[in-house]
């Protein structure tokens, strides 16, 4: 390689580092008080400080035996996996540096490093994501069972037990509220699969003599939405229909075989906003068991964030087998029992390829769900026992002085190749600068997080990158013993070193690579930074130095001595 050539390599590294590590503005769009999107543009920072230099969110999780009872014998067993998609999840979320640990038999814990957004890291380990692809009803079995279930909520009192409710009173039939809603930025568009557009209109004409009578404490809560099985329930009431489904009375009044689900979907009517229900067949056609991949994504229509998934061959099999018999049916897509947004209506079978739409929700929610879905479902439900934001485990003034050891150690480096080495001890400094500035932008390129072994890491590093010089300096200086010219004794010195420089360097990359695979917190922050020190290491000691060699032979032809 020529000398220029060389150069402007050097150059272009620098200026790539240099475009990693610099902070810059990020505009995300988020959601404010009132539940309107917005642009906001906050600094990035490339390297955060770790959990023990900043501090960060603890969280103990906990099997939720309120939402399913597991036997003492086998909660450990069902902690020790739900572990594994734990440390996924948080691994997938971006940060580094997390603590995903057992805690005794029952409780996990997470400590993440300087996370700015503690609610959404709470929500993404605690998501079951048990995902499901359910039939709605279009037999209108709830609106035959509905004087069925205001007898039941009579006769158990539970009225009564609602804290502020009124007697229902008698309304005239609801005729749907279709022509009448104005979907909320939370259901622009339907959630659908690649094959299914948006659901259209489709009432129920041969059952239209059947319609919904508001008599009862339950069925006045309910108005008919415009597809079958879909209703809407005002949002004040939402916290008494669920209280009246947590009775067990109720959900044995519900029709058999289906099963009364929430929708993420609101919807605004006349001023006042409702939530949407729907009734769907208990047994979902496929579950998300088959799931093999699932990824964000813009809607090219324009209808916000997305979520692409694959099925692998036998999910793809029985999921087109599945529409294929269900064609012009409604399908919700059910996430932990809550389906995501209007279902849309099957136009055609499905096979491995599908999409959800996340309607007016954000690219961060599509990655979050798209992260769990890939994750897996947890193996048993969880809950948050404790959470709190925690300081620096080391202090600050364990800190300081990790920073001042570190600092003293670099100048001692730098004072000894200097006063051993003269001239050549130059040329290694102006190459360990440079290693600094490409190991951190690495670093900063895999979004690491500076903690305190990740520190001792880059500067043993450090040391290891003056090694490599020390051995081609040693072998130049034996090469000018024996008689020959600065030009030769340069080339001879780096190209006798190379191979003990390699051999030494890849063999702590394995090491360090072993400690990256079974390591976790702290191990894994000292072997990345001690991988990525290694690897700048090489390219500085026997890239960079000898550029400066040559520049400077290049500059002062004829040169007979040398000073190191």
């Amino acid at each position: 390689m020529s000398l220029r050539a060389r150069i402007l390599t050097i150059l272009a590294l620098c200026a790539v580092s240099i475009f990693f590590l610099f902070p810059r503005n990020v505009t995300t769009r988020v959601r404010g008080a009132n539940g309107v999107f917005h642009e906001d543009t906050v600094r990035k920072v490339p390297l955060q400080e770790g959990l023990d230099l900043k501090g960060g969110t603890y969280l103990a999780l906990e099997v939720n035996d309120s939402a399913q009872t597991i036997p003492a014998d086998k909660k450990a067993d069902a902690i020790d996996r739900a572990l594994k998609t734990v440390r996924t999840r948080i691994e997938g979320y971006g940060v580094s540096e997390p603590i995903v640990q057992k805690q005794g038999n029952d409780r996990i814990v997470v400590e993440i490093p300087g996370i700015q957004d503690p609610t959404r890291a709470r929500k993404l380990v605690q998501e079951q994501a048990f995902l499901q692809f359910m039939i709605t009803d279009k037999t209108q079995a709830l609106e035959r069972a509905l004087p069925r279930l205001d007898q039941v909520v009579k006769q158990r009192g539970l009225l009564a037990k609602v804290p502020g409710a009124a007697a229902a009173t008698p309304t005239p039939a609801n005729k749907g509220l279709q022509g009448l809603l104005t979907t909320a930025d939370t259901s622009k568009a339907n959630d659908s699969t690649k094959k299914a557009g948006a659901a259209a209109s489709k009432d129920s004409a041969a059952n239209d003599s059947l319609k919904l009578q508001a008599g009862g404490a339950f069925s006045s809560l309910f108005q008919q939405g415009s597809m079958p099985g879909e209703f809407y329930v005002e949002s004040d009431k939402v916290a008494q229909l669920q209280d009246f489904l947590a009775d067990s009375a109720v959900q044995a009044a519900i029709p058999p075989g289906k099963t009364l689900l929430p929708s993420t979907d609101s919807a605004s009517m006349q001023g006042k906003w409702y939530r949407a229900w729907y009734l769907v067949d208990s047994k979902p056609i496929i579950t998300g068991e088959y799931l093999t991949n699932a990824r964000p994504a813009q809607s090219p229509t324009g209808e916000g964030p997305i979520v692409e998934f694959e099925m692998d061959n036998v999910g793809g099999r029985r999921f087109r087998t599945e529409t294929g018999r269900h064609i012009q049916d409604y399908m919700a897509i059910v996430l932990d029992g809550r389906v995501m947004g209007r279902p849309p209506v099957i136009e055609s079978a499905i096979g491995t390829r599908g999409q959800i739409t996340m309607g007016g929700k954000s690219l961060a929610d599509a990655q979050d769900l798209a992260l769990v879905l890939r994750a897996g479902a947890l193996p048993v439900p969880l809950r948050v026992a404790e959470q709190q934001v925690i300081g620096p485990s080391l202090g600050a003034d364990s800190v300081n002085k990790g920073m001042r050891a570190m600092i003293i150690s670099v100048a001692l480096v730098i004072i000894i190749m200097i006063g051993y080495y003269r001239f050549s001890g130059i040329l290694a400094v102006g190459g360990l600068v440079l290693y600094m500035l490409y190991t951190l932008a690495t670093l900063a390129g895999f979004n690491a997080v500076l903690t305190l072994p990740g520190i001792a890491g880059f500067v043993l590093s450090i040391g290891m990158a003056v090694d490599s010089n020390v051995l081609i300096f040693e072998r130049i200086r034996e090469e000018l013993a024996r008689g020959k010219t600065v030009r030769t004794s340069i080339d001879e010195g780096f190209r006798h070193a190379m191979p003990a420089i390699v051999d030494s360097n890849v063999s702590t990359i394995l090491t360090a690579a072993v400690l990256y695979q079974f390591g976790t917190g702290a191990v894994k922050g000292f072997a990345v930074t001690l991988i990525a020190g290694i690897v700048a290491s090489l390219v500085t000691s026997i890239f960079v130095v000898r550029t400066f060699y040559l520049l400077w032979l290049n500059r002062s032809r004829g040169a007979q001595t040398l000073s190191i």
